[in-house]
């Protein structure tokens, strides 16, 4: 027997409007909002004001953290007023969705996510990254996908423009890893189905993916934000829950292999953010490949909106490059998302020419 979740999902400046009807669905009277500081002081005051409209409990306002670890998934799932919400709004971006919808697993709690970025998928999505404390990858884990998203472009495009940039680099990295996992054939429905979703994920990022940028570093709330915001949140997230599945994985690969293990190398530098080390990381699964042609497309669409096209953005070199290999081979991605089993020094030399070709633009 299998069951495939996904999301309710409700877009508009006035979604939040739909909130009463969606908490009826569910009987719920009390809830929680969780979420970073920035992102609670941007969407909640006009949530708070359907909730009071409708009679709807709002038990606590609690900031969750900065960082989805073990940590903060335990404190949360520890708070009184967490536990007795019979939904709990999941309002933020990855980290922040990542630690509620986590939380929420051992409880068999409801989670509402109200993406104020959109940095990643994890709005929608049946998986969540955990976190050491120290920042390198600790799991993954495998909540219920929200059952509603509330997605308002204007909170979006009023946010910090860098995570729209990263949720870019992000998305990039679903179609050609879902397209490479499953290229041995044989999928289930539900595989098929997966891969057919993953076709539409590229084209509206670099359709877009420029103009929505250029919106969003301008506060405006436009078409083109609202295009790309959709197409990270939903298409991406949809082809999560479907891809990733208890008898197979197709949901990342080689570029995600890479992001993960870059999280275990110090750098004397700034952070970086996910989408921002996978859209090199997509690079370097079409040097992998030998796919020259889309290698060459998405490091020009790179180099068009500044994502990273060499190891240097992203405080890397070739001292690095044997301990990623390592540090990759422990991840899921390299373990089960490919059509054969991954070679070391293939992939190390198919980050050296992703970053010989993205110098070559520079």
């Amino acid at each position: 027997m299998r069951t495939i979740q996904m999301s309710d999902y409700t877009v508009g400046e006035d979604c939040f409007e739909a909130a009463p009807q969606a908490l009826a669905q569910y009987g719920a009277k009390k809830v929680v909002l969780v979420g970073g500081e920035r992102a609670l002081a941007a969407a909640s005051p006009a949530l708070l004001e359907v909730l009071a409209a409708a009679d709807i409990q709002v038990l606590d306002t609690i900031v969750y953290g900065t960082d989805s670890t073990q940590t903060n998934v335990d404190k949360l799932a520890g708070d009184p007023n967490f536990r007795d919400a019979d939904v709990a709004f999941a309002i933020g971006g990855g980290k922040a969705i990542d630690t509620v919808k986590t939380a929420s697993l051992a409880l068999g709690k409801t989670v509402f996510s109200v993406p104020t970025i959109c940095s990643n998928c994890s709005a929608a999505t049946a998986i969540a990254v955990i976190y050491h404390d120290d920042g390198s990858l600790d799991r993954y884990a495998y909540p219920a996908a929200p059952a509603h998203i509330f997605i308002n472009p204007k909170i979006i495009a009023e946010a910090p423009a860098t995570y729209f940039w990263a949720g870019i680099g992000d998305a990039l990295s679903k179609q050609p890893e879902v397209e490479y996992a499953t290229s041995a054939g044989n999928l289930t429905h539900t595989g098929e189905l997966g891969l057919s979703l993953a076709h539409t994920c590229t084209e509206p990022l670099m359709t877009y993916g420029a103009q929505g940028l250029a919106d969003v570093r301008d506060d405006l709330s436009s078409e083109a934000v609202k295009r790309v915001a959709l197409d990270i949140l939903v298409n991406t997230g949809y082809v999560s829950n479907l891809t990733n599945q208890p008898d197979f994985y197709y949901n990342s690969s080689l570029a995600h292999a890479f992001y993960n293990a870059t999280t275990g190398i110090e750098r004397e530098r700034r952070t970086h953010l996910h989408g921002e080390v996978v859209s090199f990381g997509v690079l370097v699964l079409f040097s992998y490949t030998g796919n020259t042609a889309e290698l060459e497309r998405y490091a020009h669409f790179n180099r068009s909106i500044d994502l990273p096209v060499t190891l240097a953005e992203l405080d890397l070199d070739e001292s690095h490059l044997a301990r990623i290999a390592e540090l990759a081979q422990s991840t899921n991605e390299w373990r089960q998302a490919h059509p054969q089993p991954f070679e070391v020094s293939r992939f190390i030399e198919a980050m050296r020419a992703a970053d010989a070709y993205g110098r070559s633009l520079l």
